[in-house]
This record gives structure tokens, C-alpha cells and sequence, in this order.
């Protein structure tokens, strides 16, 4: 148990320190240009603890879901340059509302300091910042992942000897009467072999040898193994079996439906050792990148993920270990790492290391999604506006001025509700029928 509540801290304090940086990649560039920053703040809610220091009040709130930065004139005011406006209807109450307070947060003499008045790129700079700083803490992350901890893949040595043949798809995992014999317990291949050649090639990695295995069904090859220092020659004839497709990092294939698909191929019944290996600097991007991948692929299929979350909260259905979490979830994840007793410590610390480099690529992408309130929108804002400006610069007509995003706060508070809703959902869920990688 105290192992378990040390990994969950760990991720506490983790989330914290990105959100914390995530933060600080907004507070430094603007106030390098010169906008005026009131608060830094960690958290949501009640405030548990702040100072100042200047202008600005930092410190830490009671709900550790997010942080922010208050800069003031977030946004400008009417067309006619007045805040204040008469308004009826609840939207055009929330339009208004948004305008009062960012008029309000300037105070007179700092007008010049406000944040619609910086030039578009510069706003970009300070809005991307945040993601950004997620970013850079990925890529750390995963450097020390990969070229300190290193990753587990299979080796050309065999780790494990089949002493019979069962289908990928079958229920059982025990051998029993009348079950076929494995082709390779039946050549004489023992755990430690080190896989030399297969069918007289030459072997570099475990994928090569079972890709020359499977297209041989019903055909004799020779397979050269190292056996305590001397090279064994073996005759192995791989059998006809059901097994499952898998890509060329050796993860089994899913079709459409999200069932892993099959093909007879040949089978010998061997699988390999497992060695962690540290990888060049080289693999760190590719890694981020494909964790970027994977996370925009879970975004564009929200909506259905979420459904199906719901149908297994609310259900019978189990819950899908690569399908959105919340940080309830999370943190349940990393205990249970922390407290695998079989597992060595350095692996458990790979593997919360993992973790946090994965949050943070979240944060990342998730952050620039082009909706307010999300950084991603007050982007996506300030490029509209830089392209509406070069329009009309282009036709020689007057300047339109600054986008007004405060005309998007009735689509902001939709937006609020349904981030609220799923994290709502996500936690239930992952109380009440939580992912368990193990």
C-alpha cells in the first residue's frame, strides 16, 4: 500500500510541475512584452497559498486540475470602444460580462499593457508558450526514458519452449492430452538458445526470424542456434496455425471493430527473451512523435471513446486500456506500477518516468485544440485576425482591427460543460470500473 500511494505522489507532484511549466511558458513571454501579469496561479478553487512578488500574486489552489495566468485586457471592447453595452439574453449577458472584467483588469495608466493590444505574433509566442513548455518536458522525459532507463524488446534469445501447439484464439494457456506437439520442443530448441540463422539467413533481430518462420508452414528449415558457446544446426518444420497479425514493432494488428485479426501462418512455439536496451538520442523524436500521433488519434474519436467509457461505466462492457483516462486514472496506473514487488525498482521508475512524458504530450496536443478556452483558441483567434488584417491591407481598405473572441463566450461556456461532463465521466469510471494494465 505505501508503495502504491508513493507512485500516486509521485504523479501528484509531477502534474503539478508541469502544469507549473506549462504556466510559466505563457508568464515569461508576455511579460518580456510587456504585458501586465496579475496573478500565476496553480490550481482552481479556494486559494491554499500566495505572495506577491511586484505585480503579480503566485501561488497555489485547492483543485490541482489546471493552472493559469491572469493577464489583463484579454480582450478589447466594443466597436464603438466602450466596454460597457446594454445587453439582454443570457449569451449576450456572457459576451458583456467577458468585456466588463477584461476592461476591468486594466488599471488606468496600463492601458498600453493590455494583452489585445500586442501584435499578433507576439500573442502566438506568449498562447503557445504553455504547450510548448509540455513539449520540451516530453521530449526530456522520454530522452531519459529511452537513453537512461532504456526499453524492453526481444532478443534473439529464446526465452521460452511451447510443448504444444494451441490457437492464438484459444481460451486455454495449459497443454492437455492430444494437443499437438510443439515444432519446436519437438527439433530439440531449449530456453537460452541464441537464434544465429534461420532457413540460412542470417539473423539480426526476433522479428526477422518469426517472419521467415510464418511464411514456411509444412516446410523443413534449418534453424542455428548458440548453445553454450558452440552453434547447433536444428531441422524445424513450422505447422500450420491460427496466429495473430502483428506490425513491424511486434504489437498485434485490430481491424475496424477493434478485434485483433488472424492468419494461418507458420508456427513453431518459440518466444523470445526480453533485454532493455538504451536507445540513441535519434529515437527520442520519433518517440514523441508517435506518442503526438496517438494522442491526436484518441482526440478525433472523443466522442465515440466516450460512449464507450460510458457503456462500460454504466455496463457490463470492460474498459478499453488504451482509451482516455482521467487523472484519477492515472494516478491508479502509476501505484499500481510503484507497487509491483516482482517488477526491479528501475523498471518501476521507467515506467512512472513513461507515464509523466505521456501526460505531458497530452497537455500538449490537448492544449491546442482551436476551441476557447483552450490556448489553442486564442491562437487560432490571433491567426484569423492576421489573416483578416493582410485581407484587407491587400485591398487597400481600412484596418478591421482586433478579432473580438469575447463574441465566442457563449461557444467557451459550451466548452466548459463539456469538459466538465467528461472529466466527470472519465473519474466515475475509473472508480467504479477502473484500467488495469495488470
Amino acid at each position: 500500500m505505501l508503495l502504491f500511494v508513493i507512485g500516486v505522489a509521485i504523479i501528484v507532484v509531477g502534474l503539478a510541475v508541469s502544469i507549473g511549466l506549462h504556466e510559466i511558458g505563457h508568464l515569461v513571454p508576455a511579460k518580456l512584452f510587456g504585458v501586465k501579469v496579475t496573478q500565476y496561479m496553480i490550481g482552481f478553487g479556494p486559494t491554499i497559498w500566495s505572495r506577491r512578488k511586484g505585480e503579480t500574486e503566485y501561488g497555489v489552489k485547492a483543485i490541482p486540475l489546471g493552472g493559469y495566468i491572469a493577464m489583463i485586457g484579454m480582450f478589447p471592447p466594443g466597436k464603438d470602444g466602450h466596454a460597457k453595452e446594454d445587453s439582454t439574453g443570457f449569451f449576450r449577458t456572457l459576451v458583456q460580462d467577458a468585456r466588463d472584467s477584461s476592461a476591468e483588469s486594466i488599471t488606468p495608466g496600463d492601458e498600453h499593457r493590455a494583452f489585445y493590444r500586442l501584435p499578433v505574433w507576439k500573442r502566438i509566442i506568449v498562447m503557445f508558450g504553455g504547450p510548448f513548455m509540455n513539449l520540451v518536458l516530453a521530449v526530456v522525459l522520454f530522452g531519459v526514458l529511452l537513453m537512461g532507463f532504456g526499453i524492453s524488446q526481444p532478443s534473439t534469445t529464446i526465452g521460452s519452449v511451447s510443448e504444444c501447439a494451441l490457437p492464438a484464439t484459444s481460451d486455454r494457456q495449459t497443454c492437455e492430452a492430444g494437443d499437438p506437439a510443439a515444432p519446436g520442443a519437438e527439433a530439440g530448441v531449449q530456453p537460452g538458445d541464441t537464434i544465429v540463422a534461420v532457413d540460412g539467413e542470417s539473423i539480426e533481430s526476433w522479428n526477422e526470424s518469426t517472419a521467415i518462420i510464418r511464411e514456411h508452414p509444412g516446410e523443413e528449415i534449418s534453424v542455428v542456434v548458440l548453445r553454450d558457446g558452440q552453434e547447433v544446426t536444428l531441422a524445424v518444420t513450422p505447422m500450420l496455425s491460427e496466429r495473430y497479425v502483428v506490425d513491424d514493432r511486434g504489437q498485434v494488428v485490430t481491424g475496424a471493430d477493434g478485434e485483433p485479426i488472424t492468419d494461418e501462418v507458420g508456427f513453431v512455439g518459440i518466444g523470445p527473451a526480453v533485454e532493455t536496451v538504451r536507445q540513441p538520442v535519434t529515437a527520442v523524436l520519433p518517440m514523441v512523435g508517435e506518442n503526438v500521433q496517438a494522442v491526436a488519434g484518441i482526440i478525433v474519436n472523443l466522442p465515440q471513446r466516450l460512449v464507450d467509457v460510458a457503456n462500460a461505466a454504466f455496463g457490463p462492457e470492460e474498459r478499453d486500456p488504451n482509451g482516455p483516462i482521467s487523472v484519477v486514472g492515472v494516478g491508479r496506473v502509476a501505484g499500481e506500477i510503484a507497487s509491483l514487488d516482482e517488477v526491479p525498482i528501475a523498471s518501476r521508475a521507467a515506467g512512472l518516468v513513461g507515464i509523466l512524458a505521456s501526460l505531458n504530450v497530452a497537455l500538449f496536443v490537448f492544449n491546442l485544440i482551436p476551441l476557447l478556452p483552450l490556448d489553442g483558441g486564442h491562437i487560432a483567434g490571433a491567426l484569423w485576425e492576421a489573416i483578416r488584417r493582410g485581407w484587407a491591407k491587400l485591398r487597400n481598405r481600412p484596418d478591421p482591427g482586433p478579432v473580438d473572441l469575447a463574441k465566442l463566450m457563449p461557444l467557451t461556456f459550451a466548452m466548459v460543460i463539456i469538459l466538465g461532463g467528461m472529466s466527470a465521466l472519465l473519474i466515475y469510471a475509473d472508480i467504479v470500473k477502473p484500467v488495469s494494465l495488470f
